[in-house]
């Protein structure tokens, strides 16, 4: 039994290293730079999530920034904020695209998980990782602030 428990420890361990690797197998995001992003318990929306959204290409013009598509801004920091916190979506009114200190009926949640209806955000981009997306539920379950 003890050889079988530490063959599963082991196992669980390797498998959790595995999924948190990147896909390079280099530690890097494919173009030789290192990836130091990193799940955080309470991450900012200013120089965290700001930057998944600029990084996973939502803020262009013609998506979420000069466009506002679907009357979402995600330009700024104020604009990301004024926008999805407390504010219905136009996707379903009945949900707030951000309902503080609850990620699971956040309409950007729904949207970024894959686990709504209709078409899984970023559009035309990769789906968000396993880091950007425990961010983006831990940013909101914590408060959602404006820091």
């Amino acid at each position: 039994n003890l050889i079988r428990s530490m063959f599963f420890t082991l196992f669980a361990v390797a498998l959790l290293a595995a999924c948190g690797s990147s896909p390079t197998g280099d530690g890097g995001n494919g173009n030789g730079n290192v990836d130091t992003r990193t799940i955080k318990t309470f991450p900012l929306l200013e120089g965290d999530i700001q930057e998944i959204f600029t990084r996973s290409g939502c803020t262009p013009s013609n998506c979420h920034g000069d466009s506002m598509q679907g009357g979402l801004g995600l330009a700024s920091v104020s604009q990301s904020f004024m926008d999805l916190v407390n504010v219905p979506s136009e996707g379903d009114p009945s949900v707030d695209r951000v309902e503080p200190g609850d990620a699971v009926n956040s309409y950007l949640w729904l949207k970024v998980s894959g686990t709504t209806a209709g078409t899984r955000m970023p559009l035309g981009g990769p789906d968000l990782d396993n880091i950007d997306l425990t961010n983006i539920m831990n940013w909101i379950n914590t408060g959602a602030p404006l820091n």
